[in-house]
């Protein structure tokens, strides 16, 4: 069965979370659910689901793929070129710690970029959900996700609640 998008629109942060509360009363699941809106409030401030990131874990990835490569790329270097010099040992311990640090924060840097983009699903290139300009402006947006047979009673719930106004894509 296809997915239709709702967006009901709301003036007061309270009449978003009255949506969001009669929605989940109507059955509706919390991952269906979005609000959007132009101001800043906190995850949860309407009584959305609030996902769990997993954001910290690409900067461990990045420092360990980083240190490895590092020290693949410095042991390798100077195992492939000795230079033996009065003795010392081949691998200069302290010389390959500063590259060690330094490729170990780059790829922690770069891959904390990277998931940062990917936790915040950018970009969303194929997004099929009702958006209207005025949330820039200051209204609530709640959008809903749901099969075509349940869109009348998802927006019989939004205009219960007081949207201003209902769309659908």
């Amino acid at each position: 069965m296809a997915r239709k998008s709702i967006l009901g629109l709301y003036e007061t942060p309270d009449a978003g979370a009255d949506a969001l509360d009669g929605l989940h009363a109507a059955g509706i699941e919390a991952h269906d659910t979005e609000v959007l809106t132009g101001t800043p409030y906190p995850e949860g401030a309407f009584g959305e689901h609030v996902p769990q990131h997993r954001l910290f874990r690409f900067p461990a990835f990045g420092a360990v793929f980083g240190f490895t490569l590092a020290l693949l790329y410095t042991a390798g270097t100077q195992l492939a070129w000795p230079l033996v010099t009065g003795g010392k040992p081949i691998l200069a311990v302290p010389a390959m710690l500063i590259i060690l640090y330094e490729f170990t924060m780059l790829n922690a840097v770069i891959f904390t970029v990277v998931g940062i983009i990917f936790e915040s699903r950018l970009p969303n290139l194929f997004s099929t959900a009702a958006y209207d300009r005025r949330i820039s402006e200051g209204l609530i947006g709640v959008v809903v996700s749901c099969e075509d047979n349940k869109a009348s009673e998802v927006e019989s719930v939004l205009r219960r609640a007081g949207a201003l106004e209902i769309k659908t894509a």
